[in-house]
């Protein structure tokens, strides 16, 4: 009986101190859920002025990114055709490559999975993955959908232009010989013809490189308002390195694509112009909502672990199949041992540079 009730004793001693040394554990939960509490106190006038310092520094990065692959008419080497131009864009590609699984996918399965959403099926399930999957999914969807659609309008309207000049070459048949008439329909036919694999080639990159904006754009609004509603200096700095590196490289990988796509000159100055201001915009409406702004509220977790999710989603499919996949099983680096050595060693570069920014942003 006594070494029965020493066992009780020393059982409800070990479940006493376990108890005891999880209430810090708890209490820190709970702290970390408040709005305010005891936190220490930050410059922020120091922030300010670093934020506002971001958004010029991540405009002109941006812009500049942006703006690189369409310097190939007047630096031939960084015109879509060159190896530079493949390896830069792989390079680039890896950027937004690690951008999705190690900056943006954690950051998702961290606010979706807080301790601070205690109510409703949060906790329970993940959610992130589940948005991230259902996000490549509808990319994949939107991808494919407005490739046929573009493409079966490009060749109904080869067609009309077909039909057109077999009927201009029929009225004029009484003044020509008719020999002449077939053949100026077989050499427009076949200028059709052989037209239509370069037009099918310009539809894809063309949604390939309205696609990747879209995706960039969701998450750039968010990690914009993310440092804007920081106020803390201490914070702030590394962010603004990091995503300054970030969006110069992404810019390059969008304005390769915007390149290759052949937009005119009105459309490829507002998709630049529209990607420099995104990241900015957010960073001025994170200084707006930072006397309010929340981060731990449940409403800001969920919002910003969806739309995180969803982003992370559609980087990870653009960066694979619209970037990667689509140069790499392109015939010129196919048949090319060199080059395909600088493209893999280019992604494998830009993936770790990008990978090892997370040790600060």
């Amino acid at each position: 009986m006594a070494a029965a009730a020493s066992l009780k004793l020393a059982a409800l001693g070990l479940l006493l101190v376990a108890a005891v040394s999880s209430l810090p554990l708890l209490a820190r939960a709970e702290c970390e859920c408040e709005a305010g509490g005891e936190e220490e106190e930050q410059d922020k006038a120091g922030s300010l002025r670093l934020r506002i310092i971001a958004v010029f520094c991540i405009l002109v990065a941006s812009a500049a990114g942006c703006a690189i692959p369409s310097l190939g008419r007047r630096f031939p080497a960084l015109s879509p055709d060159r190896d530079l131009f493949f390896g830069v864009k792989a390079f680039a590609a890896g950027v937004i490559l690690a951008t999705s699984f190690v900056h943006i996918l954690p950051e998702a399965f961290e606010r979706l999975g807080s301790p601070c959403l205690v109510s409703g099926p949060w906790q329970k399930f993940p959610f992130a993955g589940l948005v991230a999957m259902l996000a490549a999914i509808a990319t994949l969807v939107v991808d494919t959908i407005a490739t046929g659609y573009f493409q079966r309008a490009a060749h109904a309207k080869k067609a009309a232009a077909v039909v057109g000049a077999d009927d201009v070459e029929a009225t004029h048949a009484h003044h020509a010989h008719v020999g002449h008439s077939h053949g100026v329909s077989a050499v427009v036919a076949s200028s059709a013809a052989g037209a239509d694999d370069g037009g099918a080639q310009l539809i894809r990159q063309r949604v390939i490189s309205q696609v990747l904006e879209l995706g960039i754009i969701v998450h750039s609004v968010i990690i914009g308002m993310s440092l804007g509603a920081s106020q803390s200096a201490s914070t702030i700095r590394p962010l603004v390195v990091a995503l300054t590196f970030h969006q110069f490289f992404e810019g390059i990988g969008l304005g390769g694509c915007i390149v290759q796509a052949k937009f005119r000159l009105k459309s490829v100055l507002l998709m630049a112009l529209f990607f420099s201001l995104t990241t900015p915009v957010g960073v001025v409406i994170g200084i707006g909502i930072s006397s309010v702004y929340d981060e731990n509220s449940p409403n800001t977790l969920i919002i910003q672990g969806i739309l995180s999710a969803a982003a992370a989603g559609i980087l990870n499919y653009m960066a694979l199949v619209d970037l990667l996949a689509e140069d790499f099983m392109n015939p010129r680096v196919q048949g090319n041992g060199r080059l395909q050595v600088i493209v893999n060693l280019s992604l494998l570069l830009g993936t770790a540079l990008m990978s090892m920014l997370a040790i600060w942003a």
